[in-house]
């Protein structure tokens, strides 16, 4: 296969929870391929120096504060980028947060905060992005899922699986309806990838880091880099024939059955 078929020079990809971990990540590997970045986080000094990394790398770089777990916030957002660049490629789908809590003390205040920023935040930003490419005819959308879509957690985590179900289904819907109009949508579904909020949880667990490797055939937790390859793949016309496609990102985890054994 011809190395130009991962080239994205004169594509805009958005990239969204940019200031760290996958989207960080996400953003520098679609930089060093060529695409100008529009990058998006709550976060604004850790958005601005991805920013700053980025364009290091040539392409031009963008940055906006934005909650995108807000519709309306997610609107005036594809308006400026309508401004500023006139097109989109490529939406990698990544910020959200989930709220951890016995499923008997869930309040539904909780869930449907959940569902905000996971479920709805992601359909806003699908939508906007979907309706300028199926004007153009053409375009990727990668939704960040999770495991937890797939197989149970346990750990209080009955409100985030529950939303990343509803991920996967509609990254299977949109893909269904919008596929024969040039437009990709697909989901990564990663599971413990070190960030922030993983490291923490290991420094007030010091067993859970053990439990998670006895699942993970390839013997280490995710980094943020792991991502990579992935996002220029589905960004790319490598591709073009890969949509309603969910990819564990997983070490193997999901592949092992739970009395499996891993060799040596």
């Amino acid at each position: 296969m011809a190395a130009n078929r991962f080239d994205l020079n004169g594509r805009v990809a958005v990239v969204s929870g940019a200031a760290g971990g996958l989207g960080r990540a996400t953003a520098l590997a679609l930089a060093e391929h060529g695409a100008d970045l529009v990058l998006l986080d709550i976060n604004a000094k850790g958005l601005e120096q991805t920013a700053a990394e980025v364009r290091t790398l040539g392409p031009k770089a963008v940055s906006h504060t934005c909650d995108v777990s807000q519709p309306n916030l997610v609107n005036d957002l594809f308006h400026q980028i309508d401004r500023a660049f006139g097109r989109i490629d490529f939406l990698a789908n990544i910020a959200g947060e989930g709220i951890l809590g016995r499923p008997e003390e869930l309040t539904p205040e909780q869930v449907q905060q959940v569902f905000q920023n996971l479920v709805f935040g992601r359909l806003a930003m699908c939508q906007q992005a979907g309706r300028r490419m199926l004007a153009v005819g053409r375009g990727s959308i990668v939704n960040i899922g999770s495991l937890a879509s797939q197989t149970a957690l346990g750990r209080g985590h009955l409100a985030y699986s529950m939303a990343m179900g509803a991920v996967v289904q509609m990254t299977r819907e949109l893909s269904t309806e919008w596929s024969r109009r040039g437009v990709r949508v697909n989901a990564i579904l990663p599971a413990q990838v070190v960030n922030a909020s993983l490291e923490a949880r290991m420094a007030a667990d010091p067993t859970i880091e053990g439990r998670w490797l006895s699942g993970i055939p390839r013997g280490r937790l995710g980094r943020p880099t792991d991502i990579q390859g992935l996002m220029v793949l589905l960004a790319s016309d490598a591709s073009d024939w890969i949509t309603g496609a969910l990819i564990p990102m997983d070490g193997g985890n999901l592949a092992m059955n739970a009395g499996g054994t891993i060799g040596t």
